[in-house]
């Protein structure tokens, strides 16, 4: 039987100054330059403790903590690392903080914490702490545009703010490392059926934001969930991505039933294995926006 990674398994070396931590289901990426260190996402609060155990086992203290997008899985670990990195700088992308400030943001952050929280205990994984009671802070976060870069010795960060998956969406280029940490933007990678396409805020600026990474040519891509990918295979990911995608628009687009028809349709088909970390209500409203966008 393969070997499903665990806590104890990170912080796993990808390469020179790059690393992947936290555990399968959420992958955070380190990013250490002879200046300075970047943590690529934030992941929830039950695996902050985790994250801050395997810097210290690396010995690093993140300079810059970057938030890909303001989604739960990816920034509700934020005030746990805030807390223990006090000087470390915040990145988010543009759009990132208003997202957050929306009445209906507060309530889904705090509910999806929880029950993912429930989760990974079912699977055998040990929060350090209770799940959060309100949502993390961006004070004094710096939202960093499309093109620009940080320098962190040696290794410099070029961040990517692209459309389709999520506002707010920021991804990470690191050139010298042909690595790419992409987050969600090829979609929820399901290792045993393939992606869920998830183009919540867009199907035509997900299909451009697909093209626009391929193009890169990354030979590392650090996706948000069950691990990277390397060489072949992450060439490989980004003709599933783009099909996946395609295939399911097309077929949403051919379906003259109403909204709540296809949601029981596509609803089991997709919400099994690593998907059922989220809410059954999340995946039921994320195939309403993907109906709604592929009709758009």
């Amino acid at each position: 039987m393969e070997h499903q990674p665990t806590a104890a398994d990170y912080p796993q070396r990808l390469t020179d100054g790059l690393w992947v931590l936290g555990n399968s289901y959420f992958n955070l990426y380190l990013v250490r330059g002879t200046a300075a260190a970047a943590l690529v996402d934030a992941g929830i609060s039950a695996v902050a403790d985790d994250v801050i155990g395997q810097l210290e086992k690396l010995g690093v203290t993140p300079d810059h903590l970057v938030v890909t997008h303001p989604h739960p899985d990816h920034i509700n670990g934020l005030d746990a690392l805030r807390d223990r990195y006090p000087a470390a700088r915040v990145v988010i992308g543009p759009g990132a903080r208003e997202f957050l400030a929306h009445p209906k943001t507060a309530a889904s952050l705090v509910a999806e914490d929880r029950f993912m929280a429930a989760f990974l205990a079912s699977k055998g994984f040990r929060a350090g702490r209770p799940p959060i009671e309100r949502p993390p802070s961006v004070e004094g976060a710096v939202a960093a545009g499309d093109g620009e870069t940080l320098d962190l010795g040696g290794l410099t960060l070029r961040f990517l703010h692209v459309g389709g998956h999520a506002i707010g969406n920021i991804l990470v280029h690191v050139p010298a490392l042909g690595a790419l940490m992409c987050s969600d933007s090829l979609g929820f990678r399901i290792p045993r059926i393939g992606f869920f396409p998830i183009f919540f805020t867009g199907y035509a600026d997900y299909m451009a934001a697909i093209d626009r990474l391929e193009a890169l040519e990354p030979r590392i891509l650090c996706l948000a969930h069950q691990g990277p990918l390397l060489g072949e295979d992450a060439r490989k990911a980004f003709r599933d991505a783009r099909e996946a995608a395609r295939t399911l628009c097309e077929e949403i687009r051919n379906d003259p039933r109403d909204e709540d028809a296809i949601i029981r349709d596509l609803y089991p088909r997709y919400y099994r294995d690593e998907l059922a970390l989220y809410t059954a209500d999340n995946i039921i409203g994320c195939c309403r926006l993907i109906i709604r966008r592929s009709r758009a």
